[in-house]
């Protein structure tokens, strides 16, 4: 069941149960696919393009989040804590901290750098490899310990 239809059967689902917090983040999901898709041209998108378009809802609620805790707004932050559990089921599996660190380590070696001079280099190698596994906060950390060391 590809991740569009999934997030269709569970929308239905959340109708049914009235779940308002479920139903509201599939549909804003449901939503930015049908943006995008109609930006395209009406063609149907690649898993890839919906796994980027659930990234960028996730990235969203994270940034909502943390500026919630920020205000000490409890009851915000509780509301996006339970809208981001429910977009991150919809999100493709992501690597562990472990497993990135093995991906910056075999890049920088691969390209051979040795500075912080090439961290765009770097970067530029990595994102393809890991697009939508992982946080690119976390990529651009382990990166910058390695080249620093």
């Amino acid at each position: 069941m590809s991740v569009y239809d999934k997030l269709l059967s569970d929308m239905k689902d959340a109708m049914k149960a009235r779940d308002k917090v479920r139903l509201g983040v599939i549909r804003g999901i449901k939503a930015q696919v049908m943006n995008a898709k109609v930006a395209d041209g009406n063609h149907d998108l690649t898993e890839d393009q919906i796994n980027d378009i659930i990234m960028k809802e996730i990235k969203q609620l994270k940034e909502s989040l943390e500026e919630f805790q920020k205000a000490d707004r409890q009851d915000l932050v509780e509301e996006q804590q339970a809208k981001l559990k429910i977009a991150e089921e919809y999100a493709p599996k992501q690597l562990s901290e472990a497993e990135v660190e093995k991906v910056v380590q075999e890049t920088i070696s691969q390209i051979g750098a040795e500075s912080m001079a090439d961290f765009g280099k770097v970067m530029g190698a990595i994102m393809p490899k890991v697009k939508g596994q992982a946080d690119g906060s976390i990529i651009n950390k382990l990166v910058k310990q390695q080249l620093q060391s």
